[in-house]
């Protein structure tokens, strides 16, 4: 399991990586860091490192262990296409950059999960995704693409959105209604009895039915 950190960079960051342009997403961009060696830290600290004069940013990382958001989700970053028109994911895509240090496919399942998490607060199926490449014909996400064959793309996909199944509110098995008409009927045998154990397996039952007809239990 990762945590997940808010660590923005401030919007004095060098390069104008953080121009804090209002942004509406429409997508979600999914990225490779290109960087074997370096963890989701490291590559929040490479956005305000003195040493770094590129203007390529990013909104969340992620890698074995944390996924540290560096941008607010409603300002853009400059992590795809050139900044402008229909063309371009900076002004309405969310970039996600998956490390590629480590335990890769933790990581991975770490970036689906979150990611399945995200389209579900947004109500978005998997057709929200893009690659980098999608943007500007760039090989990334990287680990996602043998040879021009993107299964590996595919298969994340894939992944998501079993993920998004397995998180969806499951429906209750029983209607409300005919479950508290069958709890009524074991509140009165409830009420027939005074031996202790007996009335504790009413109440248990009372509140399984509570629980598979999608209510909360009571005491």
């Amino acid at each position: 399991m990762y945590t997940y950190k808010i660590d923005h960079i401030p919007r004095s960051t060098p390069y104008n990586r953080r121009p804090g342009y209002p942004m509406d997403a429409t997508t979600i961009t999914i990225h490779n860091t290109a960087n074997p060696s370096s963890t989701a830290s490291n590559e929040r600290d490479w956005l305000t490192n003195s040493l770094n004069t590129r203007t390529a940013s990013y909104h969340i990382v992620i890698d074995q262990k944390e996924a540290i958001e560096c941008i607010p989700l409603n300002e853009n970053a400059w992590h795809a296409g050139d900044g402008s028109g229909e063309k371009s994911g900076n002004r309405t895509s969310i970039g996600i950059e998956i490390c590629e240090s480590g335990d890769y496919e933790t990581t991975r399942d770490n970036a689906a999960d979150l990611v399945a998490n995200m389209l579900l607060e947004r109500k978005w199926g998997t057709d929200r995704l893009r690659r980098h490449y999608d943007w500007s014909g760039k090989n990334c996400p990287r680990l996602m693409n043998e040879d021009g064959d993107w299964d590996g793309w595919n298969s994340f996909v894939k992944m998501v959105g079993e993920k998004m199944e397995e998180k969806k509110p499951q429906e209750p098995m029983l209607d409300p209604d005919d479950a508290n008409n069958i709890i009524r009927f074991l509140s009165a045998a409830y009420m027939s009895t005074t031996v202790e154990e007996a009335r504790k397996e009413f109440n248990r039952l009372a509140n399984e039915l509570r629980r598979v007809s999608g209510q909360p239990p009571q005491p």
